[in-house]
């Protein structure tokens, strides 16, 4: 297991090379995106619409972040239970996700997935949601405001810290 420091835009070359279990620093874009987004993401698809964001090399944390308070860029920040997007997860992926965040193990349909597209599932600690908010520097409200904290948001990363869970290879921490 190693330690490696990766932007999201090395995501779509650098997850075929990360193996579960390595811990990864990761900076740069990442969108937010829960239950109630996701469904949403499916009735654009499904009429031939944009998603709010380009898929292709993309990140998605699982992350209802709670309002900021004063001076800082975002609130609690923990990961959501990943295996809710279980049902959407596949076709994201084969669409050009490279990268989820969440916590939990996903089913075997989107492990497929993962090995299918090249791409990596990074656990994130639940429960570990204030010190995370510290390692995002900027967040923009980017679709469905009606959501609430479940609205799309684009965050930006600084070294946040995560462990690959499960890899391109199909080999999961779970």
């Amino acid at each position: 297991m190693s330690q490696v420091r990766i932007r999201t835009d090395e995501l779509k070359e650098k997850a075929r090379t990360l193996r579960a279990g390595d811990r990864v620093l990761l900076s740069g874009t990442v969108y937010t995106a829960r239950d109630a987004a996701h469904k949403r993401f499916f009735e654009l698809l499904d009429n031939g619409e944009e998603l709010p964001f380009p898929l292709d090399g993309a990140c998605i944390y699982y992350c209802g972040p709670t309002e900021a308070p004063a001076g800082l860029a975002i609130g609690s920040a923990g990961p959501t239970t990943s295996g809710r997007m279980d049902p959407y997860a596949p076709r994201l992926l084969d669409l050009g996700l490279s990268a989820m965040i969440g916590k939990g193990a996903r089913n075997d349909a989107v492990n497929e997935a993962l090995v299918r597209n090249g791409a990596v599932y990074f656990a994130a600690i639940g429960g570990a949601g204030a010190l995370y908010s510290k390692c995002i520097t900027s967040l923009e409200v980017i679709a469905f405001p009606d959501l609430g904290p479940e609205s799309v948001k684009r965050l930006t990363f600084k070294d946040f810290p995560l462990i690959v869970a499960t890899d391109s290879a199909g080999n999961t921490l779970y």
